[in-house]
Protein backbone atom coordinates (compact mmCIF):
# COMPACT_ATOMS: atom_id res chain seq x y z
CA UNK A 1 0.00 0.00 0.00
CA UNK A 2 1.03 3.49 -0.86
CA UNK A 3 0.15 6.71 0.42
CA UNK A 4 1.44 10.01 -1.00
CA UNK A 5 2.41 12.54 1.90
CA UNK A 6 4.44 13.00 4.71
CA UNK A 7 2.67 15.45 6.90
CA UNK A 8 2.28 14.49 11.06
CA UNK A 9 -1.32 14.33 10.35
CA UNK A 10 -1.52 12.84 6.96
CA UNK A 11 -4.73 12.15 5.97
CA UNK A 12 -3.92 9.42 2.26
CA UNK A 13 -1.80 7.83 5.13
CA UNK A 14 -4.62 7.09 8.08
CA UNK A 15 -7.22 6.64 5.18
CA UNK A 16 -4.62 3.74 3.95
CA UNK A 17 -4.38 2.51 7.15
CA UNK A 18 -8.33 2.54 8.17
CA UNK A 19 -8.22 0.45 4.29
CA UNK A 20 -5.57 -1.93 5.74
CA UNK A 21 -7.70 -2.77 8.59
CA UNK A 22 -10.27 -4.00 6.18
CA UNK A 23 -8.44 -5.83 4.16
CA UNK A 24 -6.51 -7.39 7.28
CA UNK A 25 -10.19 -8.51 8.40
CA UNK A 26 -10.84 -9.54 5.15
CA UNK A 27 -7.89 -11.99 5.09
CA UNK A 28 -4.88 -10.16 2.95
CA UNK A 29 -1.69 -10.25 4.52
CA UNK A 30 -0.83 -6.25 3.84
CA UNK A 31 2.49 -4.44 4.25
CA UNK A 32 2.39 -0.04 4.16
CA UNK A 33 5.37 1.79 2.59
CA UNK A 34 6.93 4.66 4.34
CA UNK A 35 7.83 7.80 1.94
CA UNK A 36 9.76 9.52 4.40
CA UNK A 37 13.44 9.57 3.01
CA UNK A 38 12.73 8.12 -0.32
CA UNK A 39 14.56 10.21 -2.67
CA UNK A 40 13.63 11.63 -5.81
CA UNK A 41 14.02 9.71 -9.31
CA UNK A 42 17.06 9.97 -10.60
CA UNK A 43 18.35 11.72 -7.61
CA UNK A 44 19.74 8.41 -6.34
CA UNK A 45 21.18 4.97 -7.28
CA UNK A 46 18.75 2.46 -7.25
CA UNK A 47 20.97 1.01 -4.56
CA UNK A 48 19.50 3.38 -2.11
CA UNK A 49 17.99 1.49 0.71
CA UNK A 50 14.37 2.92 0.67
CA UNK A 51 14.32 2.36 -3.30
CA UNK A 52 15.40 -1.09 -2.81
CA UNK A 53 12.23 -1.83 0.12
CA UNK A 54 9.85 -0.27 -2.15
CA UNK A 55 10.67 -2.51 -4.63
CA UNK A 56 11.27 -5.48 -2.91
CA UNK A 57 7.50 -4.68 -1.37
CA UNK A 58 6.00 -4.35 -5.04
CA UNK A 59 7.53 -7.34 -6.21
CA UNK A 60 6.16 -9.31 -2.84
CA UNK A 61 2.78 -7.70 -3.41
CA UNK A 62 -0.19 -9.66 -5.36
CA UNK A 63 -2.14 -6.85 -5.20
CA UNK A 64 -1.69 -3.01 -4.50
CA UNK A 65 -3.62 0.29 -2.86
CA UNK A 66 -2.57 3.93 -3.81
CA UNK A 67 -3.92 6.57 -1.92
CA UNK A 68 -2.67 9.96 -2.73
CA UNK A 69 -4.28 13.59 -1.46
CA UNK A 70 -4.93 16.01 -4.29
CA UNK A 71 -2.92 18.83 -4.81
CA UNK A 72 -3.11 21.49 -7.24
CA UNK A 73 -5.90 19.43 -8.79
CA UNK A 74 -3.29 16.33 -9.41
CA UNK A 75 -1.78 13.89 -7.28
CA UNK A 76 0.98 14.48 -5.28
CA UNK A 77 4.61 14.77 -5.91
CA UNK A 78 5.17 12.35 -3.29
CA UNK A 79 2.78 9.90 -4.85
CA UNK A 80 4.37 9.67 -7.82
CA UNK A 81 7.63 9.30 -7.23
CA UNK A 82 7.17 6.72 -5.60
CA UNK A 83 5.35 4.87 -8.54
CA UNK A 84 8.57 6.38 -10.72
CA UNK A 85 10.79 3.86 -9.19
CA UNK A 86 9.01 1.03 -9.72
CA UNK A 87 10.74 -0.06 -12.82
CA UNK A 88 8.18 -0.80 -15.85
CA UNK A 89 10.40 -4.40 -16.11
CA UNK A 90 13.40 -5.44 -13.98
CA UNK A 91 15.62 -7.67 -16.66
CA UNK A 92 12.72 -9.74 -18.12
CA UNK A 93 10.52 -9.16 -15.38
CA UNK A 94 7.79 -6.81 -14.93
CA UNK A 95 6.79 -6.13 -11.34
CA UNK A 96 3.48 -4.94 -11.25
CA UNK A 97 2.44 -6.87 -14.54
CA UNK A 98 -1.36 -8.74 -13.68
CA UNK A 99 -1.48 -7.46 -10.58
CA UNK A 100 -4.73 -5.76 -9.08
CA UNK A 101 -4.84 -2.25 -7.94
CA UNK A 102 -7.50 -0.20 -5.78
CA UNK A 103 -6.25 3.69 -6.46
CA UNK A 104 -8.23 6.20 -3.65
CA UNK A 105 -8.07 10.23 -2.75
CA UNK A 106 -8.32 12.33 0.13
CA UNK A 107 -8.77 16.25 -0.41
CA UNK A 108 -9.19 18.97 1.53
CA UNK A 109 -12.26 20.78 -0.08
CA UNK A 110 -15.20 19.29 -2.08
CA UNK A 111 -14.91 15.92 -3.70
CA UNK A 112 -12.75 15.58 -7.31
CA UNK A 113 -11.59 12.50 -9.02
CA UNK A 114 -8.70 14.02 -10.77
CA UNK A 115 -5.83 12.36 -8.35
CA UNK A 116 -7.55 8.96 -8.87
CA UNK A 117 -7.71 9.11 -12.47
CA UNK A 118 -4.10 10.01 -12.89
CA UNK A 119 -3.40 6.76 -10.98
CA UNK A 120 -5.73 4.96 -13.04
CA UNK A 121 -3.54 6.29 -16.33
CA UNK A 122 -0.58 5.02 -14.47
CA UNK A 123 -1.87 1.69 -13.45
CA UNK A 124 -2.88 0.86 -16.85
CA UNK A 125 0.73 1.98 -17.90
CA UNK A 126 2.30 -0.06 -15.89
CA UNK A 127 -0.07 -3.22 -17.04
CA UNK A 128 -2.25 -3.92 -14.05
CA UNK A 129 -5.58 -4.59 -13.44
CA UNK A 130 -7.89 -1.51 -12.15
CA UNK A 131 -10.35 -2.54 -10.52
CA UNK A 132 -13.73 -0.30 -11.55
CA UNK A 133 -14.59 1.04 -8.06
CA UNK A 134 -12.42 3.65 -6.19
CA UNK A 135 -12.55 5.79 -3.11
CA UNK A 136 -12.65 9.50 -3.26
CA UNK A 137 -12.98 11.45 0.13
CA UNK A 138 -13.71 15.38 0.60
CA UNK A 139 -13.34 17.18 3.19
CA UNK A 140 -10.84 14.59 4.48
CA UNK A 141 -10.43 16.64 7.44
CA UNK A 142 -13.75 16.07 8.80
CA UNK A 143 -14.09 12.18 8.39
CA UNK A 144 -11.58 11.44 10.98
CA UNK A 145 -11.74 11.73 14.99
CA UNK A 146 -8.68 12.07 17.02
CA UNK A 147 -7.61 8.87 17.26
CA UNK A 148 -7.13 9.00 13.11
CA UNK A 149 -9.87 6.70 12.61
CA UNK A 150 -12.53 7.35 10.20
CA UNK A 151 -15.79 7.99 11.30
CA UNK A 152 -19.25 5.96 10.14
CA UNK A 153 -20.61 7.51 6.68
CA UNK A 154 -20.96 6.81 3.22
CA UNK A 155 -17.30 7.59 2.65
CA UNK A 156 -16.12 5.04 4.62
CA UNK A 157 -18.72 2.43 2.92
CA UNK A 158 -17.15 3.23 -0.03
CA UNK A 159 -13.83 2.31 1.14
CA UNK A 160 -15.34 -0.85 2.17
CA UNK A 161 -16.75 -1.40 -1.11
CA UNK A 162 -13.35 -0.53 -2.94
CA UNK A 163 -11.76 -2.65 -0.52
CA UNK A 164 -13.93 -5.69 -0.65
CA UNK A 165 -13.47 -5.34 -4.53
CA UNK A 166 -10.13 -5.52 -4.38
CA UNK A 167 -9.98 -8.81 -2.60
CA UNK A 168 -12.52 -10.44 -4.87
CA UNK A 169 -10.61 -9.22 -8.48
CA UNK A 170 -7.61 -10.42 -6.89
CA UNK A 171 -8.82 -14.00 -5.85
CA UNK A 172 -10.27 -14.39 -9.40
CA UNK A 173 -7.06 -13.25 -11.11
CA UNK A 174 -4.55 -15.25 -9.23
CA UNK A 175 -4.14 -17.82 -10.84
CA UNK A 176 -4.95 -16.37 -14.44
CA UNK A 177 -3.09 -13.10 -14.20
CA UNK A 178 0.00 -14.15 -16.14
CA UNK A 179 -2.73 -15.74 -18.91
CA UNK A 180 -5.08 -12.29 -18.92
CA UNK A 181 -1.62 -10.17 -19.99
CA UNK A 182 0.08 -12.41 -22.13
CA UNK A 183 0.83 -11.04 -25.43
CA UNK A 184 1.25 -12.30 -28.82
CA UNK A 185 4.35 -9.57 -29.98
CA UNK A 186 5.99 -10.26 -26.36
CA UNK A 187 5.85 -14.05 -27.04
CA UNK A 188 7.77 -13.66 -30.49
CA UNK A 189 11.15 -11.83 -28.56
CA UNK A 190 13.43 -13.86 -26.07
CA UNK A 191 14.11 -12.60 -22.37
CA UNK A 192 17.47 -11.45 -23.80
CA UNK A 193 15.49 -9.22 -26.46
CA UNK A 194 13.14 -7.91 -24.43
CA UNK A 195 15.15 -6.95 -21.54
CA UNK A 196 17.51 -5.21 -24.03
CA UNK A 197 14.68 -3.37 -25.59
CA UNK A 198 12.98 -2.18 -22.53
CA UNK A 199 16.30 -1.34 -20.49
CA UNK A 200 17.98 1.71 -22.85
CA UNK A 201 20.77 2.84 -21.66
CA UNK A 202 20.68 5.57 -23.85
CA UNK A 203 18.48 6.80 -27.00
Amino acid sequence: MLYGSLRERSYSKLLTLEAARLLEAMGAEVKIFDPKDLPQPDGAPDTHPKVQELRALAAWSESMVWCSPERHGAMTGIMKSQIDWIPLSLGAVRPTQGKTLAVMEVSGGSQSFNAVNQMRILGRWMRMITIPNQSSVAKAFLEFDEEGRMKPSAYYDRVVDVMEELMKFTLLTRDVASYLVDRYSERRESGAELSKRVNQKSI
